[in-house]
């Protein structure tokens, strides 16, 4: 029971959770902006606040519970796989043929990748996030960043009103008993913080040029890209049309397509 716990990433998101209503009830009840705001009947503000929380908290359980992209089923039967995942793509060809992945034995599009914690292959796969302990890929990607940004607003508000509770003491001893739930939810908040602001960054960079974190990281193991001339992306269709064709939800985009630098026709990849 514990593994099936750990396995569907039970004990991620209610750690995620508590800490969150942790940290959100003591910047309440310490003598922060919010705390100050409430006592003067101004709930404008922490109800706002509140609210950020919430949605930032509802958005994690979307994104880490939303299907990525899983390929469940395939039309094609009897090929056998091997130990490894097959990479059959024809690097010089224009039209790119499907491979079969070695483990669930499925064709796999172009940029899908079988993902050993989830045991499932994911289309335009980005990477296995341990955080909302499920993979990032094609349709969960474009939430996750909106996580991300909601995620890092709230953090922000959150590390403004902690700094402005910290109140001063005649002695360092006296000093750090007053201040020490606020100093932990502080540094706690700090890291967070940090390490959202440099996720976001990573992933809307990436989202310009078209590309996902496994191929940026392992584009020299990937066949239809290491054989690229000069690290060209033969996904990327230039800033702004990359990223209409990440965030906009109301058309469904290929993102199989090869596009030639020398022309702006798609060289769609071959269907099987």
């Amino acid at each position: 029971m514990v593994q099936n716990m750990f396995r569907t990433g039970f004990l991620v998101r209610a750690s995620h959770t508590l800490l969150t209503w942790v940290i959100t009830l003591m910047l309440f009840l310490h003598n922060t902006d919010l705390r100050k705001c409430e006592e003067r009947g101004e709930l404008l503000l922490p109800l706002l606040f509140f609210l950020l929380v919430v949605l930032s908290v509802l958005l994690y359980f979307s994104v880490s519970l939303m299907d990525p992209g899983f390929i469940l089923t395939d039309t094609a039967k009897g090929v056998h796989g091997s130990d490894e995942e097959m990479e059959v793509i024809i690097p010089q060809s224009s039209t790119p043929r499907l491979r079969r992945c070695g483990y669930c034995l499925l064709q796999q599009p172009m940029r899908a990748k079988h993902c050993q914690t989830c045991k499932h292959c994911v289309r335009r796969f980005d990477h296995h996030c341990p955080w909302i302990e499920n993979c990032v890929g094609e349709r969960n990607h474009r939430w996750f960043i909106v996580y991300l940004v909601v995620q890092l607003l709230a953090l922000l508000w959150a590390l403004h009103a902690a700094l402005s509770g910290i109140s001063s003491s005649d002695t360092w001893e006296l000093w750090f008993k007053m201040n020490g739930f606020l100093l932990a939810a502080l540094g706690v908040v700090g890291v967070f913080s940090a390490v959202v602001l440099l996720l976001l960054g990573c992933h809307l960079y990436l989202v310009s040029i078209n590309c996902t974190t496994w191929e940026f990281m392992s584009r020299h193991r990937i066949s239809y890209l290491k054989n690229c001339e000069n690290e060209e992306n033969p996904f990327d269709r230039g800033v702004l049309c990359n990223l209409w064709d990440f965030f906009c939800i109301c058309r469904t985009v290929m993102w199989e397509q090869v596009y030639q630098k020398s022309t702006s026709n798609p060289i769609p990849a071959d269907s099987g």
